[in-house]
């Protein structure tokens, strides 16, 4: 649905030299998909995602959308593409002086292609699919910070978009709203087969709700691939630092402190429904070992269940023990011999 070709992003700042804000950069992100971009602050991610609807055009490399290749348009070509490519943004965007309805009816009248009841029966449409019907004649400043970004939720969806661009879109909200507005964003993507775009600074967003994840440092893209992966077994040193951060852990500090645990630490992942099996008492009985759990998570990425512990092992067989557990699909990483 979506290729980055070799794009990127350079501005010329008024001192005449220039500030790279996109290095050359190429991803390929399929229809249907929810697809996470995360990044620090002024890690580049909002200038990129900027480009896909070519509110930013790069400074080199091409943008194809739905097979077009959309940085050849002219400013007629990029109105029907911004028909087809919603966005919603971290501080809703919402005009304060119109009414709910009339934000949401906005890029309708705009376009000029329906009549004033076709609008208005979209509109409604719209809002309860976003649970705000009986919020349609209130003002912005009349809502909680959640509700208005289902407002702008229900106004990108307005004119039937392929794509969803999300930018920050969670960032200024509480962490019960925000999974809220995840949750209706998962709905629309499981329903309308949307493709969403979704940029964020925190990884658990990420593993809430996407399939995919590029992480950008300095205007380039340091890793990438599926979200369940990238957040398990990260990479890049920016990736491991998002992913302790969204777990509370220090890692330096945790090995430090099994420094005093006697044995061979090992970490072990576990990813579906073999989350859930007994397998380390399975194979502890057939081979002997002991065991200590020094730190554990059981959790989801998305839709797939997963775990992952770090263990002191003691006794018994602990090679045919390990290779055992691998068999089970079980991933195994040594710590420490």
């Amino acid at each position: 649905m979506i290729e980055l070709i070799e794009v990127e992003k350079t501005y010329t700042r008024p001192d005449g030299g220039t500030f790279q804000a996109v290095a050359r950069t190429t991803l390929s992100i399929e229809d249907g998909e929810i697809y996470g971009i995360i990044g620090r602050s002024g890690a580049g991610k909002s200038t990129l995602v900027r480009l896909i609807n070519l509110l930013e055009r790069p400074t080199a490399g091409r943008v194809v959308i739905d097979g077009e290749d959309v940085t050849a348009l002219d400013a007629a070509g990029l109105r029907r593409l911004r028909q087809r490519v919603g966005m919603i943004f971290q501080h809703f965007n919402l005009l304060s002086s119109k009414t709910v309805a009339d934000n949401v009816a906005f890029p309708l009248k705009i376009s000029g292609t329906r009549s004033r009841d076709e609008i208005r029966k979209r509109v409604l449409e719209l809002l309860d699919r976003v649970g705000l019907r009986e919020q349609a004649d209130k003002y912005p400043n009349q809502l909680s910070g959640g509700q208005k970004q289902r407002v702008g939720i229900a106004r990108a969806l307005a004119t039937d978009p392929k794509i969803l661009l999300c930018d920050e879109a969670t960032s200024a909200l509480d962490p019960e709203t925000t999974q809220s507005v995840l949750q209706l964003l998962a709905e629309i993507n499981r329903e309308l087969g949307l493709t969403i775009v979704l940029i964020t600074h925190e990884m658990d967003v990420i593993r809430r709700i996407c399939d995919k994840v590029a992480v950008l440092d300095r205007g380039q893209v340091v890793e990438s691939g599926n979200a369940a992966d990238v957040f398990l077994h990260p990479q890049h040193t920016t990736t491991r630092r998002f992913v302790q951060e969204t777990e509370h852990v220090d890692e330096n500090e945790q090995y430090a402190d099994f420094a005093q645990v006697p044995g061979r630490i090992v970490r072990m992942t576990f990813r579906g429904e073999s989350t859930y099996d007994p397998v380390l008492v399975q194979v502890a009985r057939s081979t002997g070992m002991d065991f200590s759990i020094l730190s554990g998570r059981i959790d989801r990425i998305k839709d797939t269940p997963y775990g992952q512990m770090i263990l002191a092992l003691s006794g018994g067989d602990q090679d045919a023990a390990l290779r055992q557990i691998a068999e089970f699909g079980v991933i195994v990483e040594e710590l420490r011999a």
